[in-house]
């Protein structure tokens, strides 16, 4: 789930497809059908975990294809959607792979690569429940350091046998760090420095794999295991450093959460995470679609779809972390089918992508609803960044309407973007203000209409200059 999902009290059991859709609403507009078919696919995920043991693992997911012109919300409906079920997610372009034997990332590295984001998810979440403890032992470890226990001189063997004086040490040294620790909680300490001991992890000196020749992606996971494991065996270094107690009390607090977690669980954990929950969102498929015909291998093309095929039909790929199984992560796989057609990748991929559904264009209409109704609409983020130097900035419904206008007119003209070309035109027309914020007189900048025109006027009228700068 969201953070602010998991606040409310909901899990993933209590969204139905109905609310998952409402929840995506809030981020992306539009495209009711995607969010439909996305929705089901993640609710099945949930009726799934329902079934006994031995129907769960007859039970694959849909995985879906989106087809439809960038720029409206494809990325951003795979991204939502696996925030909305705290699930480890990764997107990755399909033009970047290559076939096993060739210079190139292996694709075998998509799963790796989802495995790195699980653990850190799963991580974090034991951080986050220890944290109070290590803040504890974080404290302690620093009042040790401001207050170092004084050497006592050695007691007198007294005639009832008892030791002179060892119980009336004490009190004054516990006295003290009390007041210290009182001192150092209200921030009284905060500009006294102190000196820390920081252990630093062993690693290898040099880098020991080259580019040249072989699988690129391959030798990079090869190096990172490597490291991982003869990082271990070269034992680490101790550092000392000069902190501000504020710093100094973090880094101590950070060093007693690491003790306190079970990495075996968390990597455990993490494993089942990616293999039950996992998404993987495969952008630019259509890169890869099609059949060229030529005398040699297609490298490029159906070389690439044969090796996703093992991945996306369900195998075991193995990973510094231990083995995962794919066949129960959700491919999600997006791309705008100019050119090339679903039906153009070969038939065993195709089969396992069920699931098609077409995004539509943006209209005008659309284009102002993006500028003003996400959370994290573009109109918004101007509004905040401006206002850190006090202007505010303020559209008029014409105002946005004209920037509507003016992004249909420039995607119909030259290549259709869709919603990221809101990005260049609202930079274009945000410059002025953006330069002079802090010398203006006026700080309230009203965009009407008149004002987009009177900025766009000379770019949109010269065809070829808003090619290069819309």
């Amino acid at each position: 789930m969201s953070a602010h999902t998991k606040k409310d009290g909901q899990g993933l059991d209590a969204l139905t497809p109905r609310q998952i859709v409402e929840e995506l609403d809030r981020y992306v507009i539009g495209q009711r059908d995607a969010k439909r078919m996305v929705a089901i696919a993640l609710r099945n995920r949930w009726r799934r975990q329902q079934l006994p043991s031995d129907l769960r693992e007859e039970v694959f997911p849909k995985n879906i294809i989106m087809i439809g012109p960038t720029g409206v919300g494809k990325t951003e409906i795979s991204r939502r959607l696996a925030k909305l079920a705290d699930a480890p997610f990764v997107k990755v372009e399909a033009s970047k792979f290559t076939e096993v034997g060739y210079i190139g990332r292996d694709v075998e590295s998509i799963i790796r690569d989802l495995t790195e984001q699980s653990v850190s998810m799963v991580k974090t979440a034991y951080l986050d429940q220890v944290q109070k403890q290590a803040d504890e032992l974080g404290e302690e470890r620093l009042l040790d350091l401001l207050l170092p226990p004084s050497p006592s001189p050695r007691p007198k063997e007294q005639e009832d046998g008892s030791l002179e004086g060892t119980q009336r040490d004490t009190k004054p040294v516990d006295n003290t760090r009390s007041k210290l620790r009182q001192q150092l909680r209200d921030g009284k300490l905060a500009n006294r420095t102190v000196d820390i001991e920081i252990n630093e992890r062993g690693g290898l000196p040099i880098g020991i794999i080259s580019n040249v020749g072989g699988n690129v992606g391959g030798m990079e996971d090869l190096e990172s295991n490597l490291r991982e494991m003869l990082g271990g065996l070269i034992p680490g270094k101790k550092k000392n450093r000069v902190l501000k107690v504020p710093e100094a009390l973090k880094v101590l607090a950070q060093e007693e959460a690491q003790k306190l977690i079970d990495m075996e669980e968390v990597i455990k954990e993490a494993i089942s995470h990616v293999e039950q929950t996992g998404i993987v969102f495969l952008d630019e498929i259509d890169k890869i679609a099609g059949r060229e015909k030529s005398m040699g291998p297609d490298v490029s093309r159906e070389g690439v779809q044969r090796d996703l095929l093992p991945i996306v039909e369900g195998s075991t790929v193995s990973t510094k972390h231990g083995p995962v199984h794919t066949d129960h992560i959700l491919f999600v796989a997006a791309g705008a089918f100019h050119v090339a057609k679903p039906s153009d990748l070969i038939p065993e991929l195709q089969g396992r992508f069920p699931i098609r559904v077409e995004l539509e264009a943006l209209t005008k209409d659309d284009l102002i609803r993006i500028l003003t109704e996400p959370r994290s609409a573009l109109v918004k983020q101007y509004q905040a960044l401006l206002a850190t130097e006090g202007i505010l900035l303020e559209f008029t419904q014409d105002g946005l309407e004209e920037i509507a206008a003016t992004a249909v007119e420039v995607n119909d003209r030259t290549e259709n973007i869709g919603a990221r070309r809101l990005f260049t035109i609202v930079e274009r027309l945000l410059e002025d203000v953006s330069f002079e914020a802090q010398e203006l007189a006026e700080k309230k900048v009203l965009i009407d209409a008149t004002y987009v025109q009177d900025h766009l006027k000379d770019i949109i009228k010269d065809q070829d200059l808003s090619r290069f700068i819309l």
